[in-house]
């Protein structure tokens, strides 16, 4: 099994596709910033984020509510160096609901919300993670 992507369900499409390209800086795979599909890949190449519209979806399936009640989902991105990087996206007009703070005594974290109120986590290690 692989994982290809991880799928959020937007009211929002083109803030949340402007967010993820303009604010974040990923790279779309191909131009959608009217949907009602668009996936992001990050820096390293891998399968990131993809974006749907949530009307589009809840035709599919017959059911979805307009919008969730409460946090449904939490975007979670690994950055070098936390500091520059929520300098660079304040800088882009992003505004951070926490952080740059110490999470564990391993890793900072910043987190801000996407125009649909996804919450993102921004992540930097301080030591790597043991694999053994």
């Amino acid at each position: 099994m692989e994982l290809a992507q991880v799928r959020l369900l937007v009211s929002d499409f083109h803030g949340c596709y402007r967010f993820y390209q303009d604010t974040l800086g990923l790279t779309p795979q191909f131009a959608a910033p009217d949907g009602p599909y668009a996936k992001f890949t990050c820096d390293d190449g891998t399968a990131g984020i993809a974006l749907q519209e949530r009307a589009q979806m809840a035709r599919v399936l017959g059911e979805l509510a307009d919008a969730p009640d409460g946090y449904r989902s939490l975007v979670v991105l690994r950055v070098d160096d936390l500091d520059a990087y929520c300098a660079e996206l304040t800088g882009r007009g992003a505004v951070l609901a926490h952080g740059p703070a110490p999470m564990t005594d391993r890793m900072r974290v910043a987190h801000l919300k996407d125009p649909d109120g996804n919450l993102v986590e921004l992540q930097e290690w301080l030591t790597p993670r043991s694999t053994g």
